[in-house]
């Protein structure tokens, strides 16, 4: 049976709403998810832990530090973004990128011998991408790849 006299929604619930902050709204449906989910699954989805990054709607966000790089790597509904501070306008000159399908591959910075590997959060294209500096960060856009193709994998039952 549902629990009717937890629902949240009444006559006031308009006028609460438009009131309210957006820290306060985020505390709220924390709460009222804490309420709803039974003992056994608290420890398993912790309610502050459910909506971090909740701001940002539509893209998942991976931070990496590789050795000497602080690079950051998202993805949004049609690209994957890598943002990788650049202390020095000479690592323009020095630096090569490559990816494949589900890496990014930063050579010859901060040292000439150096080369670092960033995993991407999805699969992406082999053409498309770009590289732009800017402020001291340099940003690379490469498409996403929609793969959608299936392969069914036939059970045999071995008595």
């Amino acid at each position: 049976m549902f629990p009717w006299n937890m629902f949240p929604f009444n006559k006031d619930m308009k006028n609460n709403l438009q009131n309210m902050k957006p820290e306060e709204i985020n505390n709220y449906v924390q709460d009222l998810i804490g309420k709803v989910l039974p003992g056994s699954m608290r420890g398993m989805m912790n309610p502050n832990e459910m909506f971090n990054g909740f701001a940002s709607a539509g893209s998942t966000q991976q931070q990496s530090t590789t050795g000497a790089l602080n690079s950051s790597a998202f993805e949004t509904h049609d690209f994957v973004y890598v943002r990788i501070p650049i202390k020095s306008e000479e690592w323009l000159k020095q630096l090569r990128i490559y990816h494949t399908s589900n890496q990014l591959i930063v050579d010859h910075i901060p040292q000439y011998e150096d080369k670092h590997t960033i995993t991407l959060p999805a699969i992406v294209r082999k053409k498309g991408a770009s590289a732009n500096y800017k402020d001291g960060t340099l940003e690379v856009r490469i498409p996403k790849n929609i793969d959608m193709q299936f392969s069914q994998i036939d059970v045999t039952e071995i008595m």
